[in-house]
């Protein structure tokens, strides 16, 4: 089973690359952030096509989650049961593989909190805590679980290429980092850290300053694993190709493999 997750800043923008990395990606199931439009607006045709199935919590202009698959899914739920947010952020469903597995995948596009003295921080830190408490709950009901996407966190240092120019902005503050260890600390595992892995490894490149070309970028795309779904991860990579192409989204695809 092959799992992604991919940030693609605007779907309606992107679809053309989303279409063609699927065609020659293989992967069975696709978490998409920042679609960036509305349900009536989905591409589920052109995605049947490829053979993949879409369930989708979209939002005109910002935000917005869609899980893909290939493979059979149900009990679909959207934002996090015990916390209000108008902000289209969460999206899970049941994966069913074809040994007969049953994979819970929940697909989410974590706040960016803008600054540290913005009222948007804030509200990131209650996410934050809201994201835990909603792991904490699905680990009770699912023995494989995965949580992938977008979560606007660096986790260490090595995830930046230049720690000290990070110093006092969102992404690598101590609470938000904090946050991420607190999903680790309840059994989660990063997936691209169980293998080798070149140095300077980044899944987003701001479009300012020639930053992908400098390699300047954060790793902040991230697929986490419970502790049995992890022993069934083989590889994870980031797939830096689709940052390549003309108007590229600003993050690269997090593939991860499982034998399941």
């Amino acid at each position: 089973m092959r799992i992604a997750t991919w940030n693609v800043n605007s779907l309606k923008v992107r679809l053309p690359h989303v279409l063609d990395w699927l065609a020659t990606s293989n992967v069975d199931v696709l978490g998409l952030q920042e679609l960036k439009l509305t349900d009536d607006k989905y591409p589920h045709a052109e995605l049947k096509e490829l053979g993949y199935e879409s369930v989708v919590s979209g939002q005109k202009t910002y935000n917005g989650v869609a899980l893909l698959s290939r493979l059979p899914m149900s009990e679909v739920s959207m934002g996090m049961p015990d916390h209000t947010d108008e902000q289209k952020r969460v999206i899970a469903a049941t994966i069913t593989t074809n040994a007969g597995a049953h994979v819970r995948v929940v697909c989410a596009y974590f706040p960016n909190g803008q600054s540290l003295e913005s009222d948007k921080y804030r509200y990131k830190l209650d996410w934050l805590d809201a994201m835990n408490g909603y792991m904490a709950d699905e680990l009770k009901r699912h023995e494989q679980l995965a949580l992938v996407g977008d979560y606007n966190i660096a986790p260490e240092d090595t995830d930046v290429k230049n720690p000290a120019e990070w110093v006092g902005q969102v992404l690598v503050s101590e609470p938000e980092r904090a946050a991420f260890k607190a999903l680790l600390a309840q059994g989660f595992s990063d997936c691209f850290h169980r293998f080798p892995q070149p140095e300077k490894s980044f899944s987003w490149w701001d479009y300012r300053m020639m930053a992908f070309r400098r390699n300047n970028g954060a790793r902040i795309d991230h697929i986490l694993a419970s502790p049995k779904l992890a022993e069934a991860c083989t590889a994870c990579v980031i797939d830096k190709e689709p940052r390549k192409k003309e108007q590229p989204s600003d993050h690269a695809p997090v593939v991860a493999d499982f034998t399941v």
